[in-house]
């Protein structure tokens, strides 16, 4: 088994966006920031503060993104609200579909 910071970043993000975990990674993240015992104790000048910086700018970066992406999704659906059948003035069925490429290798 290797292990690298990819890795771990992959898996933080990959369980912080599953519901079922999203609350206790947050609370794991800052209980260990607060916590004393660190990877690299805090009393250490620089080097100690170093690891909780990560892991908060971690945490802060993606959830701040599922926000934008919360918020993206939300106002799509306030947007795209599909034309009543029944509603005689609605004729046009002209609907705009946002797609996010992805590349694949």
């Amino acid at each position: 088994m290797s292990f690298s910071i990819q890795s771990l970043y992959t898996w933080y993000r990959n369980t912080i966006r599953n519901p079922k975990y999203r609350w206790w990674i947050i609370a794991g993240t800052l209980a260990y920031v607060l916590s004393p015992f660190d990877i690299s104790p805090d009393f250490i000048p620089v080097v100690g503060q170093i690891d909780d910086i990560a892991i908060v700018t971690l945490l802060v970066a993606e959830v701040s993104q599922m926000v934008v992406e919360y918020m993206k999704l939300r106002q799509g659906k306030d947007v795209a609200v599909a034309p009543d059948i029944n509603d005689k003035d609605s004729t046009t069925t002209d609907t705009t579909v946002d797609v996010d490429a992805v590349s694949v290798k």
